[in-house]
């Protein structure tokens, strides 16, 4: 189907290049997509409706693939204690991949021949190093137990300093906060939400890997891209429903006239109320992500509140 070039009252224009020459894509879950036509860049979190030039949160999404350990073992059975001495080889990242999110291009490293033979990832770390100390959110599926204490390991054994600080948003968590999928694996999630997988793998893939062999170094690459990719559009699709999301409307440029979880200043009144114990908030939805938000002035004056009965903690 021929896209359609996409007009608006109001005019966007794409953060990544600066174009505003825009094609509607299909909708997805009734949310428009869009694409800049320049540098191909796509989906409504990389436009803005204002022609100032603001600065950007840098968001990343990022995952990464570890070698498995070599252990010495007195047989097959899962209580077969493990200490420390038994240790034959330890392991070590293999390959990362990432991605500024609404940005096209794919950033990743893996390692050589003679790098995964000898389980030396220094190289590849430091690139990853850096771009953790640029960033101030960073997405990651299964990030908070896995990937992110994973790659610190790898940071202090490699004795590089700690990254500046930054947020976390775990698809995994939110999935199992959010819902009851009967799988929160992410390959699962991208097949129910966006029809696409991750790549097919088997252990083989990690064994070559462990060797040295370098087609399928490159493949254990393709992989990790993939996975990044498909985050993302995972990510885009729980956006809405993520509750304690980061402001990002607030890292933007201070202000509280648009959408806390993607900065879109489209919103509309939802025709309903956030109700606490002490005070109504007038509810907005937001017309690019989803989300719902609220505003910050209650209705109720203070000197109503101070008379308001409440109910007693049980």
């Amino acid at each position: 189907m021929a896209t359609k070039k996409y007009k608006s009252d109001t005019p966007l224009k794409c953060k990544r290049c600066g174009g505003n020459k825009l094609h509607k894509r299909a909708k997805r879950n009734g949310k428009q997509r869009i694409q800049c036509i320049d540098c191909k860049a796509w989906d409504t979190t990389i436009f803005t409706q204002t022609i100032d030039s603001v600065r950007q949160p840098k968001i990343l999404c990022f995952d990464i693939e570890t070698s498995p350990m070599e252990v010495y073992v007195w047989g097959l059975m899962r209580n077969d204690f493990i200490t420390p001495d038994k240790v034959i080889k330890d392991w070590n990242v293999i390959s990362w991949s990432a991605k500024w999110l609404g940005d096209s291009k794919i950033m990743s490293a893996v390692q050589t021949k003679k790098e995964a033979i000898a389980r030396d990832d220094k190289r590849i770390t430091k690139k990853l190093w850096s771009l953790f100390d640029e960033a101030e959110i960073l997405i990651a599926h299964n990030g908070r137990r896995f990937d992110i204490k994973k790659i610190n390991t790898r940071f202090y054994m490699n004795d590089m300093g700690v990254p500046s600080s930054y947020l976390v948003i775990d698809t995994l968590i939110e999935a199992r906060k959010n819902f009851a999928f009967s799988s929160n694996k992410l390959d699962y999630l991208g097949e129910l939400m966006i029809s696409k997988k991750k790549l097919s793998t088997d252990f083989q893939l990690w064994k070559d890997c462990l060797a040295g062999n370098v087609e399928q170094l490159k493949r254990m690459q393709a992989y990790n891209d993939m996975d990044v990719r498909l985050l993302e559009e995972v990510y885009l699709e729980m956006r809405p429903w993520m509750k304690s999301h980061p402001n990002i409307a607030l890292m933007l440029n201070g202000k509280g006239d648009s959408c806390p979880t993607c900065a879109s200043t489209d919103i509309k009144e939802n025709g309903a109320y956030y109700t606490t114990q002490a005070n109504q908030y007038v509810s907005y939805r937001c017309n690019n992500c989803g989300a719902i938000s609220r505003s910050m002035q209650g209705e109720i004056p203070l000197s109503n509140r101070k008379r308001l009965i409440r109910t007693v903690a049980r």
